[in-house]
């Protein structure tokens, strides 16, 4: 009897175990981490700074600033010819109201007009009886171009120029300013149309290199006060 007890308690505990596991209540092994599934870290969407670098400088686009063009003015003194015509040629003194008589061509305006805009223009008006008229002019006296200064200067006076100056060579010219002059109070005085502009300079600021807008191209009649 007490052997059957033996064989019977071992039969029971595996029915017992066996029933448990179709119930679900045994609690399955722990199972070490999956070692085939790596995190993959999330990607850094912020974007990288950019290096704020200072720009390279412009190139300066007045490498070489250009020749000053000669503006014809009353009382100069222009020499036109036509090619191949030699009837068609002189010296014309510009009159007072900035015009000249050229033969066939009839009077035309020159003053305020550079060389190359006169000739196009007796070009234009000798088209009628010349063909393809080849007109070649030149300032033989620049009478016109006359500046003056006046005022608290070494040399003050009536200066002309066979070439375009500004305000600083105008005061050179003049012997510059005095040592009782106000220097940052000069003005250009300009007629324009009957009416009359000023401009001011500032001598002290042009000197350092400093406002070189205000060292302007003089024209013929232009006076130049340094008070």
């Amino acid at each position: 009897m007490q052997r059957l007890k033996k064989l019977i308690q071992p039969l029971s505990i595996i029915l017992a175990i066996a029933t448990l596991a179709s119930c679900g209540t045994i609690p399955p092994a722990a199972t070490g981490p999956d070692t085939n599934t790596v995190k993959t870290p999330e990607p850094n969407t912020a974007s990288s700074p950019v290096s704020d670098t200072a720009a390279a400088p412009a190139k300066d686009t007045q490498d070489a600033a250009p020749r000053d063009t000669y503006i014809v003015q009353p009382g100069d003194v222009l020499t036109i010819s036509v090619w191949r015509e030699k009837d068609l040629q002189g010296e014309l003194a510009v009159r007072p109201d900035g015009g000249i008589n050229f033969p066939l061509a009839g009077d035309i305006i020159v003053a305020g007009k550079t060389i190359e805009q006169i000739q196009k223009d007796v070009a234009a008006k000798l088209t009628k009886y010349v063909p393809d008229p080849v007109v070649t002019a030149s300032v033989k006296q620049s009478q016109g171009n006359k500046i003056y200064v006046v005022g608290k200067v070494n040399k003050p006076g009536e200066f002309a120029s066979n070439r375009t100056i500004d305000v600083m060579q105008a005061l050179s010219m003049a012997g510059g300013p005095n040592p009782y002059a106000a220097v940052n109070k000069i003005k250009i005085i300009r007629r324009v149309d009957g009416e009359q502009k000023i401009f001011y300079f500032k001598y002290s600021r042009v000197e350092k290199g400093e406002d070189l807008e205000q060292n302007i191209i003089l024209q013929g009649g232009d006076i130049v006060v340094v008070p």
